[in-house]
């Protein structure tokens, strides 16, 4: 039986130790909701290294080119916070007409 403390693969580490003690894969999938398929990469990461390889490994590379400096940032969360029920385009229109700087509103489709 596995043991661990860490809320990240507590889950993952629950469904491993549930398979245990049912001793049948299938119905701990189904009694966590997650595939057979799921399981076996689960078993065969802590089969391969330790509980920490459960944790997810982030693959992508950091976008730097969407980032602003500092400096904007933190004035547009002033902002943001000093006027909460303003949206993106609404924020966005008012920062252009009280500084010289520009932020675009951004709406993911």
């Amino acid at each position: 039986m596995l043991h661990t403390n860490n809320q990240i693969i507590k889950h993952k580490v629950g469904l491993l130790n549930l398979a245990e003690v049912l001793q049948n894969v299938s119905r701990a999938c189904k009694v966590m909701g997650v595939s057979r398929d799921t399981f076996h990469r689960y078993q065969e990461l802590v089969q391969s290294g330790d509980m920490d390889a459960l944790i997810n490994k982030s693959r992508r590379v950091p976008n730097l080119k969407n980032r602003v400096d500092d400096a904007t940032e933190l004035a547009v969360i002033d902002f943001a916070t000093q006027y909460p029920a303003y949206g993106q385009h609404r924020t966005s229109n008012e920062w252009l007409c009280c500084t010289n700087l520009s932020v675009k509103a951004f709406s993911a489709i």
